[in-house]
């Protein structure tokens, strides 16, 4: 018994004199753990890297695509619609940098703040996301739908975020100064409305966690694709694949407007793909490699899978 108490005793002297850290922002350690299908290049903080050309060329490919694509995957939460923006008309593409805010309590305010402050942290907490941004980020947060009150950034923090990620955020909560920041370069954003409040009684929990935007659960890393249609969030594990296999997609559908044009498609105004339909439209693209943006490695090894050639 005396032994049991000691070895209590030393643990517990163990546990108390470690420092505990990392309660806001995710570590590293804790974003591998959620990312951890990832095998490619990764951001310091733990974050997949999703190659720059992948999410270039997401800008192009249709909502639709993407969504029957993660549907086939198995990811069928991955899609919000019902969204303002700043420049409703640019689609918007880069890497999640998430961040989760709740409604204030003086207890929980109190700690995160200590925190903030030994890491240096300053302004309110919804300055902290944006410091930690890099170029091409979208800040992706949730602030629980909240738009009165629920301001996350003026027009001064958009700057910020046009400043750090050259690219913009998405937020389940409001912004304020939506004119100014229309005329801010390089930033777009989707917001649930504008409001000329500022925000209070929240405050930042998490930066870098799982969260959830309305119907959607977003992992840091995630490719963030945002048009006029609504929000896709790609893991990062499927970028890759649902890009070129959307881009597949509308090749064919390409093809079949050429044929549809032409009265040469019969009834099958979108299917008969069969043998020869995909013969005719690998001759067809033999013909026009212009409207290759995937590799024509990627093309051939779709073109197998579908005609059911590949494995």
């Amino acid at each position: 018994m005396k032994k049991l108490f000691i070895a209590v005793i030393c643990i517990s002297a163990i546990l108390g004199a470690t420092k505990v850290t990392a309660q806001v922002k995710m570590s590293r350690q804790q974003i591998l753990f959620y990312t951890s299908d990832w095998k490619g290049e990764r951001f310091p903080d733990g974050r997949p890297k999703i190659p720059d050309s992948v999410v270039q060329r997401a800008a192009d490919v249709t909502m639709e695509d993407l969504w029957d694509f993660l549907q086939g995957k198995g990811y069928r939460c991955q899609y919000e619609n019902g969204w303002q923006a700043l420049h409703m008309d640019r689609p918007m593409v880069g890497r999640a940098l998430t961040a989760q805010y709740m409604p204030a309590r003086p207890d929980m305010v109190s700690a995160i703040k200590a925190e903030g402050k030994s890491e240096g942290r300053v302004g309110g907490t919804n300055m902290w996301p944006i410091h930690d941004l890099q170029k091409g980020d979208v800040y992706v947060a949730d602030g629980f739908g909240k738009v009165i009150e629920g301001t996350l950034i003026g027009s001064n923090l958009g700057s910020g975020i046009a400043a750090h990620s050259q690219t913009g955020f998405v937020f389940d909560a409001g912004i304020r100064d939506a004119a100014e920041n229309r005329e801010i370069a390089h930033l777009n954003g989707f917001y649930r409305a504008s409001d000329p409040s500022a925000w209070k009684d929240m405050t930042l929990t998490s930066i870098n966690a799982p969260i959830r935007i309305g119907r959607a659960t977003v992992l840091p890393g995630d490719l963030v694709v945002a048009k006029q249609d609504g929000i896709i969030f790609v893991p990062a594990i499927l970028a890759a694949a649902a890009v070129a296999s959307a881009e597949f997609t509308q090749l064919e559908d390409a093809f079949n407007f050429v044929l549809n044009s032409a009265g040469k498609n019969g009834a099958e105004f979108e299917g008969g793909w069969n043998a020869a339909k995909y013969h005719a439209f690998t001759q067809w693209i033999d013909q026009h490699p212009e409207k290759l943006k995937m590799s024509r490695k990627e093309f051939d090894d779709e073109l197998a899978r579908r005609s059911g050639k590949g494995n």
